[in-house]
C-alpha cells in the first residue's frame, strides 16, 4: 500500500503540478508590443491579483481553521491604481464565518521582517460600511473601495481577524510566500511580532485584489496547474511565470496598455478529475487540489474583474496522475476552449511539457505510454492551431533537445517536471504579448 504522507510530500515539493505547454503562436511582432494598442481615458476596476481557492483538507490547520486569531497574508499585485478593493471568500466553508476586523497595507520595506507593514498605509476594510461582518457559507464578499494608491508590481499585506472559530477553511495552498498567524486582534499592528507562527502555505479566505486604474487595459487570466502556481521557483521572490509575464508586460508595453495578470492556477489541477479522486499508481487525491477544470469556470474564470484573455495550460496531470487517453484530454481542452471563447475571451492554449524522471516512489509516474499520450496531445494542438486564438508551445521551450522527453537541465527545478526561475522566465517570454493586450 502506498503511503499518503509520500504523496503529500510530492505536493509540497511541487511534483503534483503539471508541466504545461505553449509557445508557438503567430504574433504581431515585438515592435507592436512597444507601441501600445490604443488609449482610454476613464477609470475602471481591473483585477490585479487573484487566487484559486479550495476547501480545507481532512486534517491540519486548514481543517481545524482559525479561532480568536489573526492572519497576515502577503500578495504580489500586477498592476496598480488609485483605489483598491479586496475579495474575501467562504466559498468552501461549512458554516458562516465572522470577520472581526480586516486591514490592507503596504509592506514595511525598511525592516527585514516580512510581517511588518508601513503604518502610514494601514487602511481598515469595510463591507457595506461595516468593519465587522459575517461571510455566509458559500459566499464571496467584495470590500468597499479603499483610498490607497498602489504601484505596479507592488506587494500588499492583507490582515484579517477571526474572533470565533471558522471551522473548515477556504484557502489556496501553494503560495510560495510566507504568511503569518497570531493570537487575538493584530490586524492594525504595524509590527508583526504578534504573528508568532510563520506558514509557508495558505492564503486563508482571500481570493482577489482589484484596483481602480485610469486608462485601464483589463486583465489576463492564467488558468493552469502547478507550473504556473510556482512549484520550483524561489520562495518569497515572485518568480512564478505569470509574475514574470507581468514584469515583461510592464517593460515592453505602454503604461496605458498594461493589463493585470491574474494567476488562478493550482498545483495538481486536472481537466476532468476531482482533487479527492484517486489516480494511477496509488495516488490518493487531496481536497486542496480542487475541482475539475469545467467546474471552475464560473468561479475562477468568468468572475474575474475586467478579464479579456485566458492562457490555459492544463492536461499534464491528467496524463501522469490518471493515465487518461489522448482523446479524453484533447476533447476536454477543445470543450473548455469553446466555452471560454463563447464568452468573448481570447484563448491561448499551451502544449504539455516533458516530465521523464519524475519519480513517485512506487507510483507509475513517467512511462513510455504516458509519453506517447503527451506527444499525441501536443501534436493535435499544433496541427489544429486554427481552433484556438493561439497555441503556445511550452514543450518546445522546456524540452532538452538531446532528450526531448526531459526538461532542459538548466531549467529543471530538480524534480524533472517543474521549471526553476530561469525556466519560468522562458515560459513567460513565450507568450505573444500582442494577443493579450487589448
Amino acid at each position: 500500500m502506498n503511503n499518503p504522507k509520500k504523496w503529500r510530500s510530492l505536493i509540497a515539493t511541487g511534483l503534483l503540478a503539471a508541466v504545461t505547454s505553449t509557445v508557438l503562436v503567430a504574433s504581431a511582432g515585438e515592435a507592436a508590443e512597444q507601441e501600445g494598442w490604443g488609449h482610454r481615458s476613464s477609470s475602471e476596476w481591473v483585477g490585479s491579483w487573484a487566487a484559486a481557492v479550495t476547501r480545507g483538507n481532512t486534517s491540519g490547520s486548514t481543517f481545524v481553521g482559525l479561532d480568536n486569531q489573526s492572519v497576515r497574508m502577503i500578495v504580489h499585485g500586477s498592476v496598480g491604481g488609485s483605489k483598491i478593493r479586496i475579495r474575501l471568500t467562504n466559498l468552501h466553508g461549512e458554516k458562516a464565518v465572522t470577520v472581526g476586523r480586516a486591514t490592507v497595507a503596504a509592506p514595511n520595506t525598511d525592516t527585514p521582517e516580512l510581517s511588518d507593514v508601513d503604518a502610514r498605509t494601514v487602511r481598515g476594510l469595510t463591507f457595506g460600511g461595516s468593519s465587522s461582518f459575517v461571510m455566509p457559507m458559500g459566499a464571496e464578499l467584495l470590500s468597499d473601495p479603499v483610498d490607497l494608491r498602489v504601484a505596479d508590481d507592488q506587494d500588499l499585506v492583507v490582515s484579517v481577524f477571526f474572533p470565533t472559530s471558522t471551522g473548515l477553511t477556504t484557502f489556496h495552498s501553494t503560495t510560495r510566500q510566507s504568511n503569518f498567524v497570531g493570537d487575538g486582534d493584530l490586524v492594525a499592528d504595524p509590527g508583526g511580532a504578534g504573528y508568532t507562527t510563520e506558514r509557508t502555505c495558505c492564503w486563508f479566505f482571500l481570493s482577489g485584489v482589484d484596483v481602480l486604474r485610469t486608462d485601464a487595459a483589463g486583465s489576463v487570466i492564467v488558468f493552469a496547474d502547478s507550473l504556473a502556481d510556482g512549484h520550483g521557483t524561489t520562495f518569497n521572490a515572485n518568480m512564478r511565470w505569470p509574475d514574470q509575464l507581468s514584469d515583461r508586460l510592464q517593460r515592453r508595453v505602454s503604461d496605458d496598455d498594461v493589463p493585470g495578470v491574474l494567476n488562478i492556477s493550482r498545483g495538481g489541477a486536472r481537466l476532468t478529475h476531482e482533487g479527492e479522486e484517486a489516480g494511477d499508481g496509488g495516488f490518493p487525491g487531496f481536497p486542496e487540489l480542487g475541482a475539475n477544470a469545467f467546474a471552475r469556470l464560473n468561479e475562477d474564470v468568468f468572475s474575474e474583474t475586467g478579464a479579456h484573455a485566458v492562457i490555459m495550460d492544463l492536461g499534464i496531470n491528467d496524463v501522469w496522475m490518471n493515465n487518461d487517453s489522448p482523446e479524453t484530454i484533447i476533447a476536454a481542452i477543445r470543450q473548455l476552449n469553446q466555452q471560454i471563447k463563447q464568452r468573448g475571451y481570447t484563448v491561448l492554449v499551451g502544449t504539455l511539457g516533458p516530465f521523464e524522471g519524475l519519480n513517485g516512489g512506487t507510483a507509475l509516474v513517467w512511462t513510455p505510454e504516458k509519453e506517447a499520450t503527451r506527444l499525441a496531445v501536443n501534436q493535435y494542438l499544433l496541427d489544429h492551431r486554427g481552433e484556438f486564438d493561439a497555441v503556445v508551445d511550452f514543450d518546445a521551450v522546456l524540452r532538452d533537445p538531446a532528450n526531448p522527453s526531459k526538461i532542459k537541465p538548466e531549467f529543471d527545478a530538480g524534480d524533472h517536471i517543474h521549471p526553476n526561475d530561469l525556466g519560468s522566465k522562458a515560459m513567460a517570454d513565450a507568450i505573444p504579448l500582442s494577443l493579450i493586450v487589448r
